[in-house]
């Protein structure tokens, strides 16, 4: 049991480890960190390389989220490994072994798992970042914001403590890689999404 706890979580990091973004920008001989913020997430592949190339690497970085939690409830009704399986996958996003831990902010595979463990919380996440990204023209702003309604959500649903928890951590994980976005929200040098 214990054994296959430690392949389930590990399999996980390292699926969220896998940076879409780069080897994506890299099948056009572009260094993704050489360009824009230097991240390698949706956002930046957008702004840099197009609307089309920035779609797909959102949904490969979400499915990396999804993945791991559909693969962990065939295994086990356990909500602490469902939700450990997803949030493995975030910080492999965030927190890559493959790039010496230096990855994305981890939106879009919170997304990812979202989609997995509560569909419903889902789309009302995806309505309110669209909204607040339309609204602000900031992603990190419509990021920020999402995360904490998710965590909110899913505590007024009265949705599995692991959920909850898990959920919250994610979210203070994502404000934390969103600090450099938040000093150039209140200095008013952040970039606005074209």
């Amino acid at each position: 049991m214990m054994l296959t706890i430690i392949i389930i979580i590990t399999t996980a990091y390292l699926l969220g480890s896998i940076p879409f973004g780069l080897l994506i920008a890299k099948l056009k001989g572009i260094d993704i960190r050489q360009h824009g913020s230097g991240n390698i997430g949706a956002t930046n592949v957008y702004r840099t390389m197009g609307s089309a190339y920035g779609i797909v690497v959102f949904a490969l970085d979400m499915l990396k989220g999804t993945l791991p939690v559909i693969l962990a409830s065939q295994y086990t009704p356990n909500a602490w490994l469902i939700i450990a399986a997803g949030g493995a996958a975030a910080v492999g996003h965030m927190l890559p072994i493959f790039l010496k831990f230096k990855g994305g902010k981890g939106a879009a595979t919170g997304l990812g798992v979202l989609l997995g463990i509560a569909p419903d919380v889902f789309l009302l996440a995806a309505v309110v970042a669209f909204l607040v990204i339309y609204i602000t023209k900031y992603v990190s702003v419509g990021s920020i914001c999402t995360a904490i309604l998710v965590t909110a959500s899913l505590y007024f649903l009265n949705r599995p403590p692991a959920y909850i928890i898990v959920a919250g951590l994610i979210t203070l994980l994502l404000i934390i890689r969103h600090i450099p976005n938040i000093k150039r929200l209140l200095n008013g040098t952040e970039n606005k999404i074209r």
